[in-house]
């Protein structure tokens, strides 16, 4: 090793012993309020994880700092707040919070702060350490997206075509299909990893969604991380970063990663619960300022990076199927796309239930052949006219050969209304997809422009 190199690396160590904290001064708890301790006698930042010693418990209550007051620290548990009482001591650790990935996570079901949860599972394989909460990559290290990722869903693989490190949205209230929408794509998708955050979810669904979503092959190249309703709001929180700390790992070891969040309404919420509990003002229908601002630090975490890709799917849970909600709104504006799904659809038993003329996928034209992307349109504007008439349609007064455009949107709404549906346990290949998708109208209709 040259002079030079051992100087940088000198130089390197050193930085790192100034900034080590030998010696943590630990503090006691005053009072607790609502969600949050106060306690006084520490040094630590925002984001540090303290131990909170509670007499006669064997193990201590890990809390983050999430604010101060006055000349008191103000700690969120991530964990029960019972038994803690003024007086307990409080020790910083001096580090963030922190998860151990590698491969060994594969097929487990882990907590919200990463830890495994299977009953009688112990996490056999240490792994990597790394950070829960990073940043998102340099918009300049992020590769561009040229390449189409199969969803084994024939309605967004035909007409919503998703591309690796694309980042979309599936919009909907609530019982419309999002978590089987989301069960079908990791099963069968073609990412090499998929991670699964259910954040806010009920506790009884969680066994449903992987025994009856995700089934056994879904689950065996998968990595599932929960944080259901009864946690507190810090757990919920950090189950979404635990989730894209992990997907981050597979991603730089150059695999094609699938994260699938449900939901981001319910992160906001936790997030809402934090700011609201810390003394921040409420803004937008009660969301603080701080989930507007933390928002686009989770989402925009996914992506493309120097090697693998993070292709992501988010679902939002809109309040009473108003799409224009806040979170939804801010979610759409970040997102590459959005997949809406519609209640009339699912009441009609059409299954998914996708509303294709309020979805999109921006990168669809660079992904797909021009014929392709030409064909999708053909079938948009087929459904948006059939749309128009559909109520002189269903009541009997419109006139066969009075518009030459909806006499053609009823001749292909069957064959296309078949298209779009989709049987839960059958996946079909990109190349299935996108034969049935050039089908639609061939007995009607004549392509031109290079369109079979």
């Amino acid at each position: 090793m040259s002079a030079g190199a051992i100087e940088i690396d000198l130089e390197r160590w050193k930085e790192r012993v100034r900034q080590l904290r030998l010696f943590f001064a630990t503090g006691q708890v005053t009072r607790v309020i609502g969600l949050t301790v106060e306690a006084k006698g520490i040094s630590a930042s925002i984001g540090e994880v303290c131990d909170i010693t509670v007499p006669g418990e064997a193990c201590p209550v890990t809390a983050e700092v999430v604010g101060f007051r006055d000349r008191s620290t103000l700690l969120m548990p991530l964990g029960e707040l019972r038994g803690i009482h003024p007086g307990c001591v409080v020790a910083p650790r001096g580090k963030l919070l922190t998860v151990r990935v590698g491969p060994h996570l594969l097929g487990r079901v882990l907590d919200g702060l990463g830890r495994p949860i299977e009953p009688g599972q112990n996490m056999t394989d240490p792994g990597e350490e790394v950070p829960v909460d990073s940043a998102p990559p340099n918009p300049l290290a992020r590769k561009r997206i040229s390449e189409m990722l199969p969803t084994g869903v024939k309605a967004l693989d035909g007409l919503l075509t998703c591309g690796k490190g694309q980042r979309l949205g599936i919009f909907s209230g609530s019982g419309v299909g999002k978590s089987t929408l989301l069960g079908m794509i990791a099963r069968y998708g073609s990412a090499d990893v998929n991670v699964i955050a259910l954040i806010g979810e009920r506790g009884r669904e969680v066994r449903e969604f992987i025994e009856r979503d995700l089934g056994e092959e879904g689950l065996a190249r998968s990595v599932v991380v929960v944080a259901t309703s009864d946690q507190p709001a810090l757990v919920r929180l950090k189950g979404a970063f635990v989730a894209s700390a992990i997907a981050e790992h597979f991603r730089d070891q150059g695999q094609d990663v699938m994260l699938m969040m449900d939901s981001v309404t319910r992160f906001a919420m936790a997030q809402r619960e934090v700011g609201l509990a810390v003394g921040e003002p409420p803004a937008t229908r009660g969301y603080t300022p701080s989930v507007f601002a933390l928002l686009p630090r989770l989402l925009e975490r996914s992506g493309m990076g120097a090697g693998g890709s993070i292709t992501a799917f988010y679902t939002v849970l809109v309040e009473a199927d108003d799409m224009n909600d806040p979170i939804a709104d801010t979610v759409r504006g970040i997102l590459d796309g959005h997949i809406v799904l519609s209640r009339e659809l699912a009441s009609r038993a059409q299954y998914p239930a996708i509303d294709i003329l309020d979805s999109i996928s921006r990168l669809m034209p660079e992904i797909v052949p021009e014929g392709h992307f030409k064909k999708a349109l053909w079938v948009k504007e087929k459904m948006a006219v059939y749309r128009q008439a559909e109520d002189l349609i269903n009541i009997g007064a419109y006139v066969r050969g009075t518009s030459p455009a909806i006499d053609e949107a009823i001749d292909c709404h069957e064959a296309i209304t078949r298209f779009l549906k989709q049987d839960l346990n059958q996946g079909l290949t990109f190349q299935e997809s996108v034969e049935q998708l050039e089908g639609l109208g061939q007995e009607h209709l004549t392509f031109n422009n290079g369109l079979k």
